[in-house]
């Protein structure tokens, strides 16, 4: 079983940057794929960002190409989402999952969440 925390969320204004971690408990942290997913008042959880268990291959959803950076450090059971260029439109609680297949944008393949950690951008 993977525990995950997140950190490093808060207010930053437009055109800030945040960088999101996650740390995972155990062992076998570099056996996951990991996923980054946002959820906003009243909308679905959506996906935001995802990475290999080697960290080679790494994806995005469009909205967040080129201003967000998903990366991992498996010796440190962690994984990151640098975000810059912040907009009102990120504002969201993020949530970082775990898949012990491959990397995907599906929210239902993840077996491990977090609680989740806020941001908030203002204009």
């Amino acid at each position: 079983q993977v525990q995950l925390v997140e950190s490093g969320g808060g207010l930053v204004q437009a055109g800030g940057s945040l960088r999101l971690s996650c740390a995972a408990s155990g062992r076998t942290f570099g056996r996951y794929a990991m996923g980054w997913f946002r959820q906003a008042p009243g909308k679905e959880r959506e996906f935001v960002a995802a990475i290999s268990r080697s960290g080679w291959n790494t994806y995005y959803t469009d909205s967040v190409k080129g201003r967000f950076t998903i990366s991992r450090d498996n010796a440190k059971n962690t994984v990151y989402l640098q975000m810059n260029s912040l907009k009102p439109e990120d504002t969201a609680v993020y949530y970082c999952a775990a898949d012990p297949d491959q990397a995907t944008e599906r929210h239902y393949e993840y077996d491990y969440w977090g609680q989740g950690t806020q941001v908030t951008v203002s204009s």
